[in-house]
C-alpha cells in the first residue's frame, strides 16, 4: 500500500468558495447547482446548511453537503472518512495525523443518510451533469443506510482538519 507521503496517492477536491456536495450518481442530472430560478437554486439550498454536514433533497434521495468552509477535501476509503484540509504544512503532515485525529475526535451527532450507491463529490455550484468538467471525486459506497458524523480536530501542532466519517448503519 502506498504511503501518504507518496505524491499522488490522494485526490483532493476544491470549490470556488462554497460548499462541496456528495451527490448519489443516479441523481446527478437532478442537481442544478447555481443554475435555476432566481429565488432559490440547489446551490442556495446547499449554502443554507449550517455546520459541518447536512443533507439536501435531490431527486428521490438526498445529497450530503460538506459545509462550514470551502476546504480542500479528500476521501480516505480505508477510514470511510472525508478529510478536510483546514491547516497543515503539507499533505503528508495532515494525512499522517488522520489516525490520531480519528481516535481523539469529539464527534457531533450523527446524521442518517440513505444512499442508493456511489456518490460524486464536487463544488455545489456546478450542475451534476457537468461535475466531470470540474474538480470531482467518485466515492464508492454500497447501497444502504449510513450514519455520518463530523468533528473539527487539531491532532498536532499547526494541523487542523474537519473529519466527516461515513459508517454503515447497524439496523
Amino acid at each position: 500500500m502506498a504511503g501518504y507521503a507518496d505524491q499522488g496517492t490522494v485526490e483532493w477536491v476544491e470549490s470556488g468558495g462554497g460548499p462541496l456536495i456528495a451527490v448519489p450518481e443516479v441523481v446527478l442530472p437532478f442537481w442544478a447547482g447555481a443554475d435555476g430560478d432566481e429565488m432559490s437554486s440547489d446551490y442556495d439550498r446547499a449554502c443554507e446548511v449550517e455546520g459541518y454536514i447536512g443533507l439536501v433533497p435531490v431527486g428521490d434521495t438526498r445529497a450530503l453537503v460538506l459545509g462550514d468552509e470551502p476546504a480542500s477535501t479528500a476521501y480516505l476509503p480505508e477510514h470511510g472518512t472525508f478529510v478536510r484540509w483546514c491547516a497543515a504544512e503539507s499533505e503528508a503532515a495532515l494525512l499522517d495525523r488522520v489516525p490520531e485525529a480519528l481516535r481523539t475526535a469529539q464527534w457531533e451527532p450523527d446524521v442518517r443518510w440513505d444512499v442508493p450507491g456511489d456518490v460524486v463529490l464536487f463544488d455545489a455550484a456546478w450542475p451534476g451533469n457537468e461535475s466531470a468538467r470540474t474538480d470531482h471525486l467518485r466515492v464508492a459506497l454500497e447501497p444502504g443506510r449510513y450514519m455520518v458524523r463530523a468533528a473539527y480536530v487539531e491532532p498536532g501542532p499547526e494541523v487542523w482538519t474537519v473529519l466527516v466519517q461515513v459508517r454503515r448503519a447497524v439496523d
